[in-house]
């Protein structure tokens, strides 16, 4: 195991910068998510990392190493793709074994090691068999592996989930927390999907364009989003964001609709993005007048998407009482709750 140090990192194709400068330092044995929307440099930072991609200025440490000229057979790294990439002819032991053959291991220890690996992932019975003979679960499984049989010092993971199915996906992202739990190896694991973020990660470093929006822990950027892009993008639903003017305790959004502050404080005539999260808006009086819109049953929870001064507003109960579309509602967010934003540079205030 070890620590990663990623240091003024900047990544350019021609005259195109594509990473900024990024700072992260990754502790030994933890579970980080680079999580952003497509084209954010998620992918290229990991793929830097493994060494498939070069480092055009900046540092890259893995323990005490910098590995910025070294080739990936020489980082100690394993990575498992998002396509898997197994050989067809070959068996699962086979697959999983192939890389510790090339390098020369005795053929015991790459069965010891194999054996260990399929014991700790389910596959022991599955040994003999073909990719084509597997499950897209399995598959993931075996790439996951050939990764653990090579002992690494830091695992990468490049979306292994995206062509899963979405329960299969779910016991998987289980799966894969639970092997780290067990392992305790550094991980660096790319996805778009903020709820694979939340739900695994030890840290999430959320990019945007080339940017580190915000790092922290999971609940962390949940509950104190550094930024517009953050509060939009971790929750799902996404916060409520709606932009509009102070006056005394209320934010004026053009069109007359006034939302609360809920015990902030900002400066009278202040330009400022008012946020609220869906889950955390109640039904009942007191609040901001809206007529739903469209109501969306989930099972456990009801999204109602309501419109209230022109503006949509998306609040999520768990009442089971009859909504329908045109109904008038009252929303009002809970206290201590409601999240502020400067309009102009987009922070958090």
């Amino acid at each position: 195991m070890a620590e990663v140090k990623i240091g003024s990192l900047r990544k350019s194709y021609g005259t195109v910068e594509v990473l900024h400068g990024l700072d992260i330092d990754i502790a030994d044995g933890q579970f980080v998510v680079l999580v952003g929307p497509s084209g954010c440099g998620k992918s290229t930072l990991l793929r830097m990392i493994a060494g498939l991609e070069g480092v055009t200025s900046g540092t890259i440490t893995i323990g005490s190493r910098v590995v910025n000229n070294l080739p990936p057979s020489q980082r100690d790294i394993a990575m498992v793709f998002q396509n898997y990439a197994l050989y067809p002819h070959k068996t699962v032991g086979a697959n999983m074994g192939f890389a510790l053959k090339m390098a020369g291991m005795a053929r015991p220890e790459i069965e010891k090691r194999v054996n260990h690996a399929a014991q700790i992932l389910g596959l022991t019975p599955y040994l003999a068999r073909y990719p084509r003979e597997l499950s897209g679960g399995q598959r993931q499984r075996v790439a996951m592996g050939r990764a653990i049989v090579r002992d690494p010092q830091v695992f990468l993971f490049d979306e292994p989930l995206s062509n899963l199915d979405a329960k299969l996906r779910v016991q998987m992202r289980s799966e894969i927390r639970e092997l780290h739990q067990r392992l305790k190896v550094t991980t660096v694991y790319v996805t778009h999907d903020q709820i694979e973020a939340m739900t695994m990660a030890d840290r999430i470093v959320v990019m945007n364009g080339g940017h580190i929006a915000q790092m922290g822990a999971p609940l962390e950027l949940y509950d104190r989003p550094a930024n517009v892009f953050v509060a939009g993008f971790i929750g799902s639903p996404s916060m409520n964001l709606i932009e509009g003017t102070v006056q005394g305790s209320e934010v004026v959004v053009d069109g007359g609709l006034r939302l609360p502050l809920g015990g902030l404080r900002a400066d009278e005539g202040r330009r400022v993005t008012w946020g609220v999260r869906p889950e955390h808006l109640t039904l009942g009086t007191g609040g901001v007048a809206a007529q739903i819109a469209v109501v969306e049953p989930t099972g456990a929870e009801i999204h109602l998407i309501a419109r209230a001064g022109g503006r949509d507003i998306v609040a999520v109960t768990r009442e089971r009482a009859d909504f329908a579309p045109g109904q008038q509602i009252t929303l009002a967010p809970m206290p201590g709750l409601v999240h502020l934003f400067d309009a102009a540079t987009g922070n958090r205030i």
